[in-house]
């Protein structure tokens, strides 16, 4: 078999995508903690624009049910 069809891997070395074990050694501390700060950043910035886009919406709504209220 080509090198390139197996991967360079010996015969018997089959390694599969979920055998190894999630954030294990020093490693996966660090892939443990680079995946909090993101999540931590994503809720932060949830956090500060969920009211812009409620006060956005209520604007809207507002704008909608004027132009209704004027042509009628």
């Amino acid at each position: 078999m080509p090198r390139w069809i197996s991967g360079g891997y010996g015969r018997g070395y089959r390694r599969s995508l979920w055998s190894f074990r999630r954030f294990g050694g020093f490693f996966g501390i660090v892939d443990f903690l680079f995946i909090v700060a993101i999540l931590y950043v994503l809720i932060k910035l949830f956090l500060v624009a969920a009211p812009y886009v409620i006060a956005l919406v209520v604007l809207l709504l507002l704008r909608e049910l004027l132009r209704l209220r004027m042509w009628v």
